[in-house]
């Protein structure tokens, strides 16, 4: 391959991202970043459970890491990755940008994230990250005492994460009130959300209120209301896997990529970490977790370097 191939691009630029740079640049490895600037967690003001960096704003963090994978020479483009393809007769990929720039690389890492796709109710969309949460681990400490609600919706699949929250928030808050919205809550789980204290209210959501920059209450279509000073919502997560789908990867469950504990796709030479792959990854587990996996894919360059062939 010509010289200006990378050893590793990297489509996106979030912690996941970053760390795995951070690991290849310090591995002396030639990196590409490639980061269209949207994180999940930028509409929120602080971040959480990220030992030694606890309340941070996570666009701090990324800014840091930046400047960190930057200074160990990793190439930083702020552009977005809409495809890639295999290189015809050579062991690599090409990953084709927005911007019409073209990437030749040895290797490809997916840290491309996922997307939390609200109900189309007012307020949500505007308060989200702020008192519209989704992460009891990420926002509960920060609402605990106070009164709070969780909206639930209907969810494939034998495993409801709206009962699973309403089951867990009480732990955070005795003050708790379920709307299940749109889930049709069965008799069982009805016995055990009300065995754990919380108030059920049946009926759809129409939208929040808000006065003075704050959630006043959750509002209903039968015209009722509950003041609430936070509101978890259960989102639907979409993987941002376009790359990965136009490679051929094998998707798995619920739409999330397949990757061997390595963080090895079903294709040869590209690899994934972060929320792309397990939509339940916090911010140090998908730091973590991508570190590993640059590791993996080092050790693979590694084999390649030595082959005679």
């Amino acid at each position: 391959m010509s010289e200006t191939t990378y050893d590793v691009v990297i489509v996106g630029g979030g912690a996941a991202g970053l760390s795995a740079a951070l690991v290849l640049t310090r591995s002396r490895r030639r990196v590409a970043v490639v980061d269209a600037g949207m994180p999940r967690n930028a509409p929120a003001a602080h971040m959480h459970g990220f030992l030694s960096r606890d309340g941070m704003p996570p666009l701090d963090l990324l800014s840091v890491g930046r400047e960190e994978v930057a200074g160990y020479g990793g190439e930083l483009v702020d552009d977005r990755a809409t495809t890639a393809e295999r290189i015809e007769g050579e062991p690599g990929f090409t990953v084709r940008l927005t911007g019409g720039r073209t990437l030749r690389t040895r290797r490809l890492l997916v840290t491309s994230g996922l997307r939390d796709e609200l109900p189309p109710i007012p307020g949500l969309l505007e308060r989200w990250g702020r008192d519209v949460l989704h992460c009891p681990y990420c926002h509960g400490h920060e609402v605990a005492d106070q009164p709070l609600g969780l909206m639930g919706m209907a969810e494939p699949g034998p495993v409801s994460r709206s009962v699973h929250l309403a089951l867990m928030l009480p732990q955070w808050s005795r003050d708790l009130v379920f709307f299940p919205n749109t889930l049709d809550l069965s008799d069982i789980d009805r016995e055990r959300i009300t065995a754990r204290g919380v108030r059920i209210m049946d009926g759809k959501v129409s939208g929040l209120t808000i006065a003075e920059d704050r959630l006043h209450t959750v509002d209903l279509t039968d015209g009722s209301s509950v003041a609430r000073s936070a509101l978890f919502v259960v989102a639907a997560m979409i993987p941002d896997n376009a790359v990965l789908d136009a490679l051929g990867c094998e998707i798995g469950h619920q739409g999330f990529v397949s990757t061997d504990p390595n963080g090895q796709t079903s294709v040869p030479g590209v690899w994934a970490a972060g929320n792309v792959v397990d939509p339940r990854m916090q911010v140090i587990t998908a730091a973590g977790t991508a570190a590993a996996v640059a590791i993996a894919i080092n050790t693979d360059l590694m084999a390649d370097d030595c082959d005679p062939h």
